[in-house]
């Protein structure tokens, strides 16, 4: 949990995606509440340090967020459908102000060429998460040198 709080509270922005809170398959059937408890302590954190940090809820489904989390009401979830290409198509939008504007297409190709590689360094790095500093240190630098090849093709 340290960790977790370190990275939110060093970063600039934060993204909350409430849509996985859903029923495992293992019994006893449980949800999981990472995601919540992670934007609670934000907020908590936020609202003591008055700091200039930006945070989005992300969900699937219109309506749910103001259903399961109504301490939130007022704050508009940003819908991504579930679907990849919505996730990207928020990010397009939230960082719009951003010098560097890709295209929805230059943003799928990174992640398909990402999707390719990941496995790849994962087992390079005998590693079985993408988390690992060493390993995901190697993707930024990947999606970083994919972004440079995607911009030229197009």
């Amino acid at each position: 949990m340290d960790k977790i709080y370190a990275l939110m509270t060093s970063c600039g922005y934060s993204f909350h995606d409430l849509s996985r809170v859903e029923l495992d398959n293992r019994k006893p059937r449980t949800p999981r509440f990472n995601m919540p408890f992670e934007l609670g302590l934000l907020l908590g954190w936020q609202k003591t340090r008055r700091t200039a940090h930006t945070w989005f809820v992300l969900e699937s489904v219109k309506y749910r967020l103001h259903k399961s989390l109504s301490d939130l009401d007022g704050t508009d979830p940003l819908l991504h459908n579930g679907t990849p290409v919505g996730i990207l198509r928020i990010l397009g939008d939230v960082f719009q102000k951003s010098r560097f504007q890709p295209t929805i297409a230059h943003m799928e190709a990174i992640y398909r060429d990402m999707a390719r590689a990941s496995p790849i360094v994962m087992k390079a790095a005998r590693s079985s998460s993408l988390f690992e500093p060493r390993v995901f240190r190697q993707l930024v630098v990947l999606a970083t040198e994919y972004a440079q090849l995607t911009l030229t093709r197009e």
